[in-house]
């Protein structure tokens, strides 16, 4: 099987970002099932305090961040591309809108009283609780639309999608599927988990077939695989991917720091930066059962700073 272990769960939309991704490549993949919730010692050993899923595992480097992983298995797997010539930093730009604005519309919207019914059906009330306390927390200080404004919004933002098809292209960038494809499937796939609210995508026609060329790609070919069974592969390994710092950034190697999110799950991550460039930031950490790992994550969306700072 491959050496690519995403760590992940079921419901999870930006794990099913990364799904499609590994299934429109034709890939082999090992699985990881992680909590939905905290606690979740076997990832945070792994990541640190980085909590949010998914995460891709290689050996002992671990990348936080479905736009920095779906780099890496571009990287390791580079045809059929996700960045096609024809849709040179468009489908960038539309992947990351889709990663904030649209995502942070479908999923209020979708967990309106009619649909949290659904996609948690069958789960015990305990659960539940437990559930909204730990997205409270994650989600502390952001603000998010009322179930009207999400509405609102978001026929807005379908309506815009739409209309990129309006030419009889198959993809939202042109003939050939792009990043930007995987990154809006993953807000729909989330709401038609809710048919009691998925009526909103009704009179997108268009988008609605484009949604099930992307869904037809699946999820590759997986094997199952234990938290503990990643761990030990992690602290096996004695060797991680080269990484280099750019000394024109302000930062020296070996330099102590923490590396936080800076929308959601704001958790510093610190350690030892090792690797550091405009695109990207790896640090150095130490875990008793994980061993030496270099975390990595994307440079847009991340904050890093100097631990005396």
């Amino acid at each position: 099987m491959s050496e690519l272990i995403l760590h992940h769960y079921p419901g999870s939309p930006f794990s099913e970002k990364v799904r499609l991704v590994l299934g429109y490549k034709r890939m082999h993949w090992r699985s990881v099932i992680v909590p939905v919730v905290m606690p979740k010692p076997d990832v945070l050993a792994l990541t640190g305090r980085y909590r949010r899923t998914p995460f891709l595992q290689i050996g002992s480097d671990i990348y936080c961040d479905t736009a920095l992983i779906c780099q890496v298995i571009e990287q390791h797997h580079p045809e059929p591309t996700i960045h096609p010539a024809s849709a040179a930093g468009a489908s960038q730009i539309i992947a990351q809108w889709a990663d904030t604005d649209l995502f942070w519309v479908a999923i209020p919207y979708t967990l309106q009283p009619a649909g949290a019914a659904e996609i948690f059906k069958g789960a015990p009330p305990e659960f539940m609780k437990t559930f909204a306390s730990d997205r409270a927390a994650m989600t502390a200080g952001m603000k998010r639309p009322s179930t009207r404004d999400a509405a609102a919004q978001l026929h807005s933002y379908l309506a815009w999608l739409d209309a990129l098809l309006h030419d009889g292209r198959a993809f939202l960038c042109g003939a050939e599927a792009s990043v930007a494809d995987f990154s809006v499937a993953q807000s729909v796939w989330y709401i038609r988990r809710a048919p009691a609210v998925a009526g909103i995508l009704l009179p997108f026609e268009r988008l609605s077939a484009w949604f099930e060329r992307v869904n037809a790609f699946g999820h590759g070919v997986y094997q199952a695989m234990s938290s503990a069974e990643s761990i030990a592969l992690a602290a096996s390994r004695g060797h991680h991917a080269p990484v280099s710092i750019n000394p024109e950034l302000g930062y020296e190697e070996d330099e102590a720091v923490t590396v936080t999110p800076i929308d959601y799950a704001q958790d510093p991550v610190d350690g030892m930066l090792v690797g550091l460039s405009h695109e990207r930031i790896t640090i150095q950490r130490h875990d008793e059962r994980a061993g030496t790992v270099h975390v990595h994550f994307p440079r847009i969306g991340y904050q890093l700073r100097k631990a005396q700072d």
